[in-house]
């Protein structure tokens, strides 16, 4: 057989190359994609009512004895049936009472395996150093529009994010010190941040001028551009632009929120003292139902093995630190460790902002369409126990949302595990 002729080589020869690029593209499309996971059946067994709660608990502005990510690592695994006992929860009513309500798991094992994802590098602590990277959205264009308009802040003194119509998600701790109800749950309220202009109610001609654009426009669309682009170019600029990051804000208008009352509340077994050891800190979430459906829109929640390993590998979130009173607060940072069930991360806090919600955006499988969903929940400056031998550092924390806790949260929003089978 002679050799091919050239006008046969050269379209094979680029059908090659066109299929190797396609591929190669489909592979980094696969890693901006949201996974779907199979995810375990949650159902409730049996309710009890139980004593109406002391309410005598008071707010922890940060927790401490924390079995840690290195901690953790020396436990062993759970057992179905110490999960099943972990994922039992309570739930507190409006009027003070509350119930106990016990749950299988089923297809735990049909489930996608949950990695595991351990790594050694190193973490930073919580206080804000050097040049503070918070950004406060105090302009009604951000905080009242989607994704900020999420955060809710929490009459107890933290943060939540919404994540259906009429269900905020939050940390434990800001509900239960693990031992007895915080006295604020009783009259347990959520805000809805809106925004009072200073000008009164006058738009339009009484407004600014045509084509003139208000002061701290500039920099709201920096705030904006960092979001979207998931924090891409924000070491760019140094000097004079990095020194103000955290004043980038709109002074004209004052913050204000529309309080709804919580109809019931429901807090996992596992963050009780005394019913999951070590294990506390991965079950620091709670769900609040509210009353009345506040007329915004909420996130839905999303589930990925590791976030280190993600493109880019940031998360973000928002919530109404106490050094700012009344503001929102946003931020995104780098993953620094991570387990099964924990986040140590590098982002800058303030109390305040614990029960905020930790998001990434990624594309929805099949579209191009980006989507952010809450897959952690921020629990705050910590006090860890690294090693087990009582020495204790302090580090940024978050829960993640795993398989298991996503049936479990999807149950409590719906009420019907039916509707929670994949995420």
């Amino acid at each position: 057989m002679g050799p091919l002729p050239l006008c046969v080589l050269l379209p094979v020869t680029v059908l090659a190359v066109v299929v190797a690029v396609a591929a190669e593209q489909n592979a980094v499309d696969d890693e901006y994609t949201w996974p779907q996971w199979k995810v375990p059946l949650v159902r409730k067994r049996r309710t009890v009512p139980l004593s109406t709660p002391d309410f005598s608990a008071r707010p922890q502005l940060e927790l401490s004895g924390t079995c840690g990510i290195e901690c953790q690592r020396r436990l062993p695994a759970s057992s179905l049936d110490d999960l099943e006992q972990f994922l039992s929860y309570e739930t507190v009513y409006e009027n003070g009472t509350r119930t106990y309500t016990s749950v299988s798991v089923q297809g735990l094992n049909e489930a996608t395996a949950w990695s595991k994802n351990i790594s050694s590098s190193s973490r930073h602590k919580r206080e804000v150093y050097g040049t503070d990277t918070r950004f406060t959205i105090s302009d009604k264009q951000f905080s009242t529009k989607y994704p900020f308009s999420t955060t809710v802040k929490i009459s107890t003194g933290c943060s939540g994010v919404l994540v259906s119509p009429k269900h905020v998600l939050t940390a434990a701790h800001c509900i239960h010190d693990g031992k007895d109800y915080l006295d604020g749950v009783k009259k347990l309220r959520v805000g809805i941040l809106k925004v009072k202009s200073r000008r009164g109610k006058g738009k339009g001609r009484g407004g600014r001028g045509k084509g003139k654009r208000r002061r701290g426009d500039k920099d709201k669309e920096e705030v904006q551009e960092k979001e979207e682009n998931d924090g891409k170019g924000d070491r760019k600029g140094k000097g004079r632009g990095r020194k103000s990051r955290s004043r980038r804000s709109v002074e004209s208008e004052k913050p204000s929120f529309r309080w709804t009352r919580v109809k019931q509340t429901q807090v996992p077994k596992g963050w009780f003292k005394g019913v999951s050891d070590g294990l506390a800190a991965d079950y620091d979430y709670a769900v609040l139902e509210l009353k009345k459906a506040p007329k915004v829109k909420h996130m839905d929640l999303g589930v990925v093995p590791s976030l280190k390993k993600l493109p880019a590998g940031r998360i973000h979130f928002s919530g109404f630190d106490d050094d700012r009173p009344g503001n929102l607060v946003y931020r995104f940072c780098s993953v620094s460790d991570e387990s099964n069930d924990l986040l140590y991360q590098y982002c800058d806090a303030k109390p305040g902002s614990s029960g905020s919600g930790v998001y990434i955006r990624l594309k929805e499988p099949g579209k191009k369409k980006w989507k952010r969903k809450i897959i952690g929940v921020f629990s705050g400056h910590q006090w860890v126990d690294v090693n087990g031998d009582g020495r204790q550092q302090d580090y940024n924390v978050a829960v993640r949302i795993t398989p298991l806790k996503y049936a479990q949260i999807c149950y409590w929003v719906h009420g019907d595990s039916s509707e929670c089978k994949v995420a």
